[in-house]
């Protein structure tokens, strides 16, 4: 399995953004898959997983109702729509699948497959 992450930019606060995955080889052989995001001197943090078999989703308390979390089983593409975006959403913003089931959300750890970051600044 191959990640690409993409969107990444310079925003402002109260702006928007729409993070792209691409999962080559992905198709059905994975358990969950979703986005992490590590600032600067700060620890990894899950921000929005989604779980392939029922669409069960999960968010970082701090990007509920701002961010969605969407797949697109067709293209093998996942998104990460922002909005309303934060001085504080600041990070590398990095891809991830766990193909086993055993990862941790809230981490990261034992996601096995991570794409390149793509970097989110939210700057006046």
């Amino acid at each position: 399995v191959q990640l690409q992450a993409s969107g990444g930019g310079l925003a402002q606060p109260g702006d928007s953004l729409r993070l792209s995955c691409t999962a080559s080889g992905l198709t059905s052989d994975y358990y969950a898959i979703g986005w992490f995001r590590q600032a600067p001197g700060k620890k990894r943090q899950g921000v929005s997983i989604i779980r392939r078999s029922d669409d069960h989703t999960y968010y970082l308390e701090s990007v509920k109702g701002r961010f969605t979390i969407a797949k697109d089983n067709a293209n093998d593409t996942l998104y990460l729509q922002m909005n309303n975006l934060k001085p504080e959403d600041t990070a590398v913003y990095y891809c991830a699948a766990d193909r086993i089931g055993m990862g941790n959300w809230v981490t990261g750890s034992q996601f096995d497959s991570w794409g390149q970051g793509t970097l989110v600044t939210v700057s006046a």
